[in-house]
């Protein structure tokens, strides 16, 4: 129900086909009684800095999350940035301060790095491949970081994108080791596919599967389907996995208090939600 006292929380990106935050939010909004709606917005890049800002002139909008493709460059569009979006580069949470001042945070690899933990995954000592360094990929290696890995192999169709990302890295984490342009899953204690390879049937798979091994565990982002074909695949060989909605449910807690909402838990979200693929 849209009342005269709705808050809106913009979903910004494109496309936007795959888009499942207003199938949890919204429903979580309506069980709680909070006259909020997520809103999807298809955004191409070119428009998106004037839409932003434009955004955030409208008194009911409460704020904004961002994802592809949008998520790095959201970062010079602040006045205000978190120590994770720092470090990622990449922001995927905008909300007006008091001031007036939009403010970021980045929630993407907090939400990874939890649901990666609550299935057992010991990470401290861990070595991780990323398959994709944008705004996705960046956050989950900050978090990935932050948790103690002890290498990261870093892999992105754009070069410079991933030997950025790995200075960054290395600037804030300098015990961590990593190594670029890689695409090869041996010796990994985890693969995670960041990029949009998976988005459209028939894409490529991200990595060799031939050369993964069953006892590494595999992560994707990807969320048009909740198995996606390098899912699938690393399943048959034996591998324990997280599908993206997982990194989604785990991360909305953090967005619910960053604005301002009552926060609740990944397993209430999921037993609200109205997902459909």
């Amino acid at each position: 129900m849209i009342t005269g006292n709705t808050e809106l929380i913009a979903h910004i990106g494109y496309p936007t086909h795959s888009f499942k935050a207003p199938m949890i939010y919204n429903p979580y909004f309506e069980a709680s009684g909070i006259d909020a709606v997520v809103v999807p917005m298809g955004c191409r890049p070119e428009a998106y800095p004037d839409l932003l800002r434009s955004l955030f002139r409208v008194e009911n909008v409460r704020g904004a999350l961002i994802t592809m493709p949008h998520k790095v460059a959201t970062v010079a569009l602040l006045d205000e940035a978190s120590p994770t979006v720092q470090v990622a580069g990449a922001c995927n949470a905008v909300k007006r301060g008091a001031d007036g001042r939009l403010v970021g945070d980045l929630f993407d690899g907090v939400g990874f790095v939890r649901g990666l933990r609550r299935k057992g995954l010991a990470l401290e000592g861990a070595k991780a491949l990323i398959v994709g360094c944008g705004g996705v990929g960046s956050a989950i290696a900050a978090s990935l970081a932050a948790a103690g890995v002890s290498s990261l192999g870093l892999h992105d169709i754009q070069p410079q994108v991933a030997e950025t990302l790995a200075a960054r890295l290395q600037a804030h984490f300098p015990a961590l080791s990593v190594r670029l342009h890689t695409r090869d899953p041996r010796g990994y204690d985890l693969v995670v596919n960041a990029s949009p390879m998976g988005m459209n049937e028939g894409d490529p798979l991200p990595i060799d599967m031939d050369r993964l091994s069953p006892q590494t565990f595999v992560g994707e982002v990807v969320m048009r389907a909740e198995m996606t074909a390098f899912l699938a695949a690393a399943q048959a060989r034996g591998c324990r996995i997280q599908v993206g909605a997982d990194m989604l449910f785990e991360q909305i807690p953090a967005y619910l208090e960053f604005f301002g909402y009552p926060s609740t838990s990944a397993d209430h979200l999921r037993a609200l939600a109205r997902l459909s693929y």
